[in-house]
């Protein structure tokens, strides 16, 4: 028996979801499912915030259901965006959708086809927000504007010093929140440079994450 989750959403505290549970626990019954989680949501659609919901995907990310029953599709998500991105999870993940409202069932021809559009839809907004912010990293070049993460000032000399003094790879690394990576990359350097007579050490510029501490 195909195991089934109910979601559920009102607006706010004096209205009542037993209309909702009543039609979709009676749908379950016409479809021989198996209820195992009823999610309910007490919450204006236009917050993004939802608890309920957001306890809903995680359980379908762990695959404890089969079927997402809702009573409407204005029910579960606060934009069509919103309710876009939802479906095309739930998708992605092998989960069934079906509206009682709507009459809308992603098991059935028609609701396959609907899945198909609603996915190239999110595809195409994946895809257009990144092009988005390619965009905005030319323009920034173009105005002559820092993209990316700025350099940070690196005393090269400071962790010569450090390592001669014998501290250890990852207590330089620590004393410069720079990556042990770093470390050995100054280092070397520092040795290439010392073949060169008259040429003290500078400082030098990198990119580079900060480890975790």
């Amino acid at each position: 028996m195909r195991r089934a989750a109910i979601y559920v959403r009102v607006s706010s505290a004096d209205q009542n979801p037993a209309t909702q549970l009543h039609d979709l626990r009676r749908l379950v019954q016409q479809r021989g499912l198996a209820i195992v989680h009823e999610y309910s949501d007490v919450i204006s659609g236009a917050k993004a915030r939802r608890p309920a919901l957001d306890d809903m995907m995680t359980a379908a990310r762990r695959a404890e259901f089969d079927v997402v029953l809702v009573w409407a599709c204005d029910r579960l998500a606060r934009s069509v965006r919103h309710f876009l991105e939802v479906l095309d999870e739930l998708n992605r993940l092998g989960i069934e959708f079906a509206s009682f409202r709507e009459n809308l069932d992603t098991g059935g021809a028609l609701g396959r086809a609907v899945v198909v559009i609603v996915s190239a839809v999110a595809e195409l907004e994946r895809n257009l927000i990144v092009e988005r912010v390619k965009a905005g990293m030319r323009r920034a070049k173009l105005e002559g504007r820092p993209v990316g993460r700025r350099p940070r000032l690196i005393d090269r000399a400071a962790i010569v010093r450090d390592r001669q003094r014998g501290l250890s790879l990852t207590q330089v690394a620590s004393a410069h929140l720079i990556s042990r990576a770093l470390v050995c990359k100054v280092l070397r350097q520092a040795r290439e440079q010392a073949g060169h007579e008259g040429v003290p050490p500078q400082p030098l510029q990198v990119e580079e994450n900060r480890p975790p501490m």
